[in-house]
């Protein structure tokens, strides 16, 4: 399974570009032994139109020419469900397990996605119930993708 980390937002210098970094390449070093044949991560910037809606409109546009057509979308909202390390490391140990061939895990611009979007996503999941700035939402979803590695590989990184 390919794996894409797709986002609205740019990183800029600072420790949350440092700890991006170092996720990246610890999740890059376990690929493999995962299941996972190839890890990217696409950004893009923020819509600058006048309105949410058209922001919001723009930016969905802009996420699905990031991800492959046929990829699964889990997308990142705070409507989601709430789910725990163990069930994200399982959803994504299903899907590769049966063979998806992509999955893209998806962040939002700081107007959230478009209703049609979420909607159209194979599964909708919340980091908490509170608001996240997108900067930290990137360093803590890759802390997840590599924390679900170390589960499905029964590495001692996760104490559960």
């Amino acid at each position: 399974m390919r794996l894409q980390l797709a986002m609205i937002g740019k990183l800029k210098s600072g420790p949350e570009k440092e700890l991006s970094a170092d996720y990246q390449t610890r999740i890059g070093q376990l690929c493999k032994k995962a299941g996972v044949s190839r890890f990217t991560l696409s950004e893009h910037g923020e819509s600058q139109r006048a309105t949410a809606e058209l922001r919001m409109r723009e930016e969905a546009d802009l996420l699905r020419g990031l991800i492959p057509a046929a990829s699964l979308a889990v997308v990142l909202d705070e409507r989601g469900d709430t789910v725990s390390s163990a069930e994200f490391a399982q959803l994504m140990k299903t899907q590769i397990d049966a063979g998806t061939a992509d999955l893209a895990i998806v962040i939002g611009g700081p107007d959230g996605h478009h209703p049609a979007f979420r909607q159209s996503a194979h599964r909708v999941i919340a980091l908490g119930r509170m608001t996240w700035p997108h900067r930290l939402v990137r360093v803590m979803i890759l802390e997840q993708i590599y924390r679900a590695f170390t589960i499905m590989l029964q590495h001692p990184y996760h104490r559960a």
